[in-house]
């Protein structure tokens, strides 16, 4: 935008004049309508005043020379006085922009000027809005709203320093105030809103308008009394306001850690709190997943359990950590869930209970129409689910992309925290405090942005540079490199362990079920120390931006993260899916899913570790061995990605263990209150702030591609291409479990002939792969055009930004320019006053 300039304000007219409010655009439209207004109210004015102006201008300066030279102006003093005053005048004329006096006619086209003519002509406004309420009320019938009126009129104040007759223009102004307040009380309430918040006035000079109206209602209310019907249905209308609003009131106050999240973003800024809005979008992703698998596969399977084995297995504790044993014949895992059709209205001689008929029989007390085929109902409900978590990642993904790619200019948005942030509607002292710490912070974040400035380095510093950050990189991929052979190695070692032990059958279960602890054990230690290699690498490359460190940083631990996960989803699906026989294991579907809560509860208890001996052993330390009242600084990259990694373990689970979302949602609870406090308590803020404008779609776009996507592939390979278990799971005997939909459409085909649509488009849309591809594809192109579209959008805002910029310069070269006019003109008054004195 235009720099401002500085004008005399000790000058009448400028004391005088009001600025322009800063809901300028509300009011206004456009300068084209303004102008074809003006144009239409008075269109010789313009020239006229031009004219006007010139012969000031001209008479200007023989008024001072007349002045000047007339027999009663005596000039006292010597010449070297006279030499020391014009040196003063020329230094202080040397920038126009910057000087203390101005001349009455560049006063006179700065008052015209249309950006400083909103506020001045308080009777011009009054008399405006007075046609408007007029025009209001006569069309009242054909145009009900008001939202459709033309505001773009802007009072011009033309003539504003000539003198009038006072007493003329007051009562004038009376009688229109008058008459403006009688059109406003005849406006129903909602107009009379929307007409006092148009106008171009003072707050208090609306508030004394809407209160003379309301009083002239008062006084016509008392004079005439109100129908009985008419004030019950006002009371009602008022009741049912309330209500309204009370309720708006109370979904608000229901928002999840709505005060948590303001104390971590007035303490810690914006870079600490995207950790906890993530966590918080990643609760809600898993309680829809937990509601949509409860509702259809959970709970129909645990209305009608089926017949358990006699030799089951007693609880013995262990299960909380391995989740095997007693766990393994529940609806937690894959094992447990049916493949037959489950009927509610079939009851068995003995009068007792329900019975399941499994495919391919038939009874007499089967009811068809209150049955529920459990194989289709775990196929569809883990495919829809995770269509429309899709569906919902791209959409937030997108608005996500909108919202942070915008143009936000650093001095704009500190122009608005400075005069527009405050919400005065916060009574409560601790509110108060939350809002003034968080309004604190953000606007260091705002100033450290705008006060960074880009250091110009040298050829050899240039080289140094990329020769450390080529030297980090080479570590981080090396030991990220090395630890996921480490990973493999080690895995196809506890499979050859696995393979033994189910060949000895003399050795203790409880035992063998501790060792399947060693390997979500491995990979949590190798999760929890190499970040620390990274960010020592990272203080060695020594960033100047916070940001780009926290960025290089997510990159390094992301490259980890998918590596370990890759590994792992090639040692379950290929390894132990391709030969279950080979380790003993009769339901493998179960077995990854154990495996799977394994790795996840390793994930949350490792991070407790972290942030007991990374935050709080290492702050009481620092505070009592080496004296020093550092704190660590929250770690954003290790733990988003920690986040990550935690949910792509539960997508990848929840085809072999549908309740995994809702270990999930514990786990993502537990640990909120847990490293909130951890935050408040043992870390402090970062030294350099900075404003993360863009990280929260980073995570969401990390959340969609690697892990949503990954977790997708596997999911889709395994119900496609790998053979299901012959001896439990819904699936059970079937080549594939994509199997269970194709024959459950056959079986819909020959019972109604006239479904055999539904089968073609199975066939064609569900069972080739193309559909997927396309879809895939489809949504791409969607993130694609919407990504081109905010690209262009910033591309228009930045030249619009640049035309105002040209502007203000336009401005304040015809200003300078029309001050230097000025001053050559009185040139010639200057040189004969000099004349004249040394005459």
């Amino acid at each position: 935008m235009a720099r401002n300039v500085n004008f005399d304000l000790s000058h009448p007219l400028m004391e005088a004049g009001l600025e322009s409010p800063t809901d300028e655009e509300g009011v206004h439209d456009s300068f084209n309508q303004l102008i074809a207004e003006q144009s239409q109210s008075g269109g010789l004015s313009d020239a006229f005043e031009l004219q006007q102006l010139q012969k000031e201008l001209d008479e200007e300066g023989r008024d001072n020379v007349a002045y000047l030279s007339s027999p009663g102006y005596e000039f006292r003093g010597s010449s070297q006085q006279r030499r020391e005053v014009e040196l003063e005048d020329d230094e202080r004329q040397t920038d126009p922009l910057i000087g203390e006096r101005w001349s009455s006619a560049t006063l006179r086209i700065l008052s015209s000027m249309p950006s400083r003519t909103i506020g001045r002509n308080r009777g011009a406004i009054i008399s405006q809005y007075y046609n408007r309420t007029m025009q209001l009320r006569r069309r009242r019938q054909s145009r009900p709203s008001i939202q459709h009126f033309d505001r773009s009129a802007r009072p011009s104040i033309r003539g504003y320093g000539m003198e009038a007759d006072s007493t003329d223009s007051e009562g004038a102004e009376v009688n229109k105030r008058e008459r403006l307040v009688n059109n406003l009380q005849n406006l129903s309430v909602s107009d009379r809103v929307r007409m006092l918040r148009a106008m171009p006035l003072s707050v208090a000079e609306k508030s004394e308008l809407r209160r003379l109206a309301l009083q002239k209602e008062r006084r016509t209310q008392s004079g005439s009394q109100i129908p009985c019907c008419s004030q019950l249905k006002y009371y009602i209308i008022i009741a049912a306001r309330h209500s309204w609003y009370s309720w708006l009131s109370f979904l608000h106050s229901l928002q999840l850690w709505q005060v948590a999240l303001k104390r971590v973003s007035g303490r810690f800024g914006t870079g600490v709190l995207s950790y906890f809005l993530f966590l918080q979008t990643l609760l809600f992703f898993n309680l829809f997943l937990f509601l949509v698998t409860g509702a259809f596969m959970v709970l129909p399977q645990a209305v009608h359990p089926p017949v358990l084995p006699a030799e089951r297995r007693s609880f013995s504790g262990l299960e909380l950590l391995t989740g095997a044993g007693y766990f393994s014949d529940t609806v937690m895992y894959y094992g447990y869930y049916c493949n037959y059709t489950l009927h509610k209205s079939c009851w068995d001689d003995d009068g007792g209970k329900n019975i399941s008929v499994s495919n391919g029989t038939s009874l007499d007390c089967v009811s068809k129409h209150l049955s529920y085929n459990m194989p289709i109902a775990y196929f569809f409900t883990i495919g829809v689910a995770f269509f429309i978590t899709c569906i919902i990642l791209v959409y937030s993904m997108s608005k996500s992309f909108g919202k942070s790619f915008r143009i936000d200019k650093s001095h704009s948005i500190l122009a608005m925290k400075v005069f527009c942030h405050w919400d005065f509607k916060v009574l409560k002292k601790t509110s108060v405090k939350l809002m003034s710490e968080n309004i604190c912070i953000q606007l260091k974040e705002l100033l450290a942005e705008v006060n960074h400035k880009q250091v110009n380095n040298t050829v050899c510093q240039k080289l140094w540079r990329l020769t450390v950050h080529g030297l980090a990189w080479t570590i981080c991929i090396a030991s990220t490199t090395a630890c996921v052979l480490g990973i493999y190695y080690f895995s196809d070692h506890m499979h050859k362990n696995l393979q033994q032990s189910s060949r000895n059958v003399s050795q203790n279960h409880l035992l063998n079920e501790a060792r399947l602890l060693a390997l979500p054990v491995v990979v949590s230690v190798i999760n929890l120390m190499l970040p620390g290699l990274f960010n020592l690498a990272a203080w060695m490359e020594d960033y100047e931006s916070p940001s780009i460190r926290t960025y290089v940083a997510i990159s390094r631990n992301l490259m980890l993260k998918v590596s370990v996960l890759g590994v792992l989803c090639y040692h379950w699906l290929g390894r132990v899916a391709t030969e279950p026989g080979s380790i003993g294991l009769k339901c493998w579907e179960s077995f990854v899913g154990q495996e799977l809560y394994r790795f996840l509860l390793m994930d949350f208890i490792f991070s407790l570790l972290d942030t007991l001996f990374g935050e709080f052993l290492w702050r009481l330390f620092s505070e009592t061995v080496l004296k020093r009242r550092r704190k660590p600084v929250f770690d954003i990259a290790r733990n988003v990605l920690e986040l990550i990694y935690g949910q792509t373990l539960a997508w990848l689970g929840v085809l072999f263990t549908p309740l995994l979302p809702a270990v999930q949602i514990l786990k993502l609870l537990l640990l909120f209150y847990i490293k909130k406090s951890s935050v408040m308590m043992n870390c402090q803020a970062p030294r350099k702030p900075y404003r993360v404008s863009q990280m929260t779609t980073i995570f969401i776009t990390l959340l969609c591609f690697p892990s949503f996507l990954g977790a997708s592939v596997s999911v889709t390979y395994t119900m496609w291409s790998i053979t299901p278990s012959s001896s439990c799971g819904p699936f059970r005997e079937l080549k594939t479990m994509f199997q269970a939909g194709k024959r459950w459409v056959e079986d819909l085909e020959k019972d109604n002939p006239n479904l055999s649509l539904l089968a073609r488009a199975h066939t064609y849309l569900v069972e080739n792969p193309f559909f997927l591809f396309v879809g895939a594809g489809i949504f791409l192109i969607v993130i694609y055009f919407y990504s081109q579209v905010v690209d262009g959008q910033r591309k228009i805002i930045s030249l619009l930004q640049e035309q105002i910029e040209n502007e203000g310069d336009d401005k304040k070269f015809l200003i300078t320019r029309l001050q230097s006019i000025h001053e050559l003109k009185r040139t010639p008054a200057r040189r004969l006053t000099s004349q004249d004195s040394g005459c």
